[in-house]
């Protein structure tokens, strides 16, 4: 067998940087003549015309059907919390962000239901796991954006909460498209195909 010939390396020897550079002057000064230019631009009417600007919260982004947003308990037929207490999703959680607390169902038609469910909303980088996870679809994020507290206890959605949220965007006609059949619906997806191929599809 033929040996491979080694091949020449090529040492790169970074920058050395001067006194301004080190300073950080012509960086800071490139950047405000950037926004000079811009905000004469925009003065003036002759600007980049594909710079979008929204006057929020005046104008309300329109946001694609699949964002993660705030979540959501849902509900079965009968108006019960549709959650089996698996531990998929809180197991799924890359953030640790779902605590669950399982007792014995008081209905015959399955054996546990969470006695308390808590999502930390600061704590949680909406990835969306939770909901692939869950066996019975019981937990969705929804395209709600705009979520305040003025507290970190008020970030934390219990039970209840995450239930209201069910019912403000059943009644808002905002359900969740990514868990129901559908182009969206991550079920529906062949295998290896993402939500974005899937949206543009769409469109």
């Amino acid at each position: 067998m033929s040996q491979a010939k080694p091949q020449k390396v090529k040492w790169v020897k970074p920058p050395k940087l001067g006194l301004l550079e080190q300073m950080y002057f012509p960086t800071v000064i490139s950047g405000m003549a950037t926004t000079l230019k811009h905000m004469v631009g925009t003065l003036t009417g002759t600007g980049d015309k594909n710079i979008q600007v929204q006057s929020y919260p005046e104008e309300r982004p329109t946001l694609p059907p699949h964002y993660r947003g705030v979540h959501r308990l849902n509900r079965d037929p009968e108006g019960r919390v549709k959650c089996v207490a698996c531990y998929m999703c809180s197991t799924a959680c890359p953030a640790h962000c779902i605590d669950i607390v399982a007792a014995p169902s008081p209905w015959p038609d399955r054996e546990k239901y969470p006695e308390t469910f808590v999502i930390d909303e600061l704590r949680c980088i909406y990835c969306g796991m939770c909901e692939q996870a869950c066996p019975v679809d019981a937990i969705e994020l929804t395209t709600i954006f705009d979520l305040t507290g003025m507290s970190r206890e008020e970030m934390m959605f219990d039970k209840e909460k995450l239930l209201s949220v069910f019912d403000k965007t059943v009644a808002a006609g905002t359900d969740p498209v990514r868990t129901q059949p559908g182009r969206l619906g991550v079920a529906s997806l062949p295998a290896g195909a993402g939500l974005t191929g899937s949206s543009s599809a769409q469109s």
